[in-house]
């Protein structure tokens, strides 16, 4: 309590000073106003926006993301070969590396952390799939070998989720990387108190619902970060983000609308808006249990045309934001050979006549009642009822925590529900391994793929061979057309990727969207 009411204080002067709060030690202590959506703090197990900037900043990775957003620059290892196949990649380690307590990053930490991110089976592990083994022939060198070429799998491992943990540490308590992993692994409870990386800041605290600390980790063996301390803050909607730093209580705001963005007046804070790689869609599921009529190809194409989409953005985001033609965001290998689905009211209502359902029909709208990426949802799935209800389907509208979503979709599934997503690394492959319609992704199972096989398209996962058998035009080819057979299965419906909106106060500068790692913690100064 006392070190809350100490920082409060320093907030309070940093307000009437127009600076930053500052711990004792004179290195800036900054509040950060958001949404948190953690599932876990576990990189094996973690699967979330915030995850990412919490483990991007524990947890550091073998390779990382370039400030382009594109290229793939050294962490962890200072070199690596592919074979020309893309079956084997050798990775050889920074011998400065460390961890937080001091004791060297070896070879035999990479082989554990992969190993368990494999076995533990979360919610990234498909990335490692294809992945036969691991071998550590000595302290500095890893090599892992695939069971078939994938040119994205170098680039998948500067995803957060792939940090590298202490593995002597975190077997102390509890973790292993056994094939069993999934149900014998109990350090998840130890790593909701504590970080075991070797990235630039450590887990200080966590209090679930209500604050993430971090603090900087004095050993770190690179580039001393400039901040001592972020405080995450739970602050659920744009205007009480807003609030917090008018008040001068807090430092940036993560999760505010283009309007509130645009009512603050305060010279002390500044506004600055980007684009970003992340989307806002919607799914419907054909295979959910219990659903009220059919979700045919002719009713969700129907549907998809329904949707008045350029002005449910301009009602949203103020038209900050981008209109995508498939799950593939702009500017990623493949994207931006579709064109996005356009408004066709009369085009909507003869599919549901060809259809038999020109009466309509009411659908269960389940959906995480978040703002996420400037986007309020029970606002932007209002504007969806309204539409919809054009072609007389009607939804019942039910907006839960996002636990409790999780938990639906992940059962019976949902009708029709929003969501959103953020790349965890620059690749196209993730996007087909999570959205496409074959057996084993994500929203193949919560589409209802175990009670509709039909949901199933033979030419996904061939196309997903062939692109990751190839690289550069080649592979961006066989993506395009993935992105069309996607887009053609309106299944996932993009709505749109919003520009991302950073809120801070006067003196803060390094905030940039990153395409692995939402906010890089260690790129943020104070002046």
């Amino acid at each position: 309590m006392a070190m809350i009411a100490a920082l409060a204080t320093a907030t309070t002067l940093a307000a009437w000073s127009g600076a930053p709060a500052f711990a004792q030690d004179q290195a800036p202590s900054l509040i950060v106003a958001r949404d948190m959506d953690l599932n876990s703090l576990d990189p094996a197990r973690a699967f979330c926006d915030t995850c990412q900037i919490y483990l991007s900043a524990t947890y550091d990775r073998l390779v990382d993301i370039g400030a382009d957003n594109t290229s793939l620059v050294p962490m962890l290892a200072t070199d690596w070969t592919i074979s020309a196949d893309h079956t084997e990649v050798t990775f050889k380690l920074n011998p400065a590396a460390r961890f937080a307590d001091g004791s060297p990053v070896e070879a035999k930490d990479v082989k554990w952390s992969l190993e368990r991110l494999k076995n533990i089976k979360g919610g990234f592990s498909y990335i490692m799939d294809g992945v036969i083994s691991v071998e550590a022939p000595d302290a500095a060198t890893v090599v892992v070998k695939l069971d078939k070429p994938n040119s994205d799998f170098v680039g998948s491992l500067s995803a957060p989720y792939a940090g590298i943990l202490d593995s002597d540490l975190v077997a102390q308590h509890g973790g292993n990387a056994n094939a069993d992993a999934a149900s014998t692994d109990t350090a998840e409870e130890w790593l909701l108190a504590n970080s075991a990386g070797a990235g630039p800041y450590v887990l200080s605290a966590y209090s679930p619902n209500n604050e993430l600390r971090l603090k900087r980790n004095d050993n770190y063996w690179g580039d001393k970060p400039a901040v001592g301390e972020f405080v995450f803050r739970q602050t659920k909607d744009a205007v009480a983000q807003s609030q917090l730093l008018e008040s001068g209580n807090g430092d940036i705001a993560m999760n505010v609308d283009p309007t509130t963005a645009g009512s603050i007046t305060n010279p002390e804070i500044t506004v600055s808006t980007v684009p970003s790689f992340n989307m806002v869609y919607l799914v419907l599921s054909p295979g959910a249990k219990n659903l009220p009529h059919s979700l045919d190809a002719k009713i969700r194409a129907a549907i998809a045309k329904a949707v008045d989409y350029d002005t449910l953005i301009d009602f949203t985001l103020e038209g900050q934001g981008k209109r995508l033609g498939s799950p593939l965001p702009n500017g990623f290998p493949g994207s931006g050979q579709v064109e996005p689905t356009a408004f066709d009211l009369e085009g909507a209502k003869a599919l549901m006549a060809e259809a038999g359902a020109a009466d309509g029909f009411t659908l269960d709208a389940v959906y995480p009642n978040v703002n996420q990426y400037g986007v309020d949802y029970s606002l932007m799935m209002q504007k969806v009822q309204q539409d919809l209800a054009a072609i007389n389907v009607q939804l019942n509208l039910q907006p839960v925590e996002f636990s409790v979503w999780r938990e639906r979709i992940n059962g019976d599934g949902i009708p029709l529900t929003a969501v959103f997503f953020a790349p965890d690394y620059y690749g196209s492959a993730q996007y087909v391994q999570y959205f496409g319609m074959m057996d084993g992704t994500v929203w193949y199972k919560r589409a209802g793929g175990a009670n509709d096989p039909t949901l199933a398209n033979p030419q996904t996962p061939e196309l997903l061979a062939k692109a990751l058998a190839s690289e550069g035009e080649e592979s961006a080819k066989y993506y395009s057309e993935l992105a069309s057979i996607m887009a053609a299965e309106n299944i996932i419906l993009p709505i749109v990727s919003p520009d991302a909106v950073f809120v801070a106060r006067k003196g803060i500068s390094g905030l940039r969207y990153s395409a692995c790692c939402n906010l890089v913690l260690s790129d943020i100064t104070v002046d």
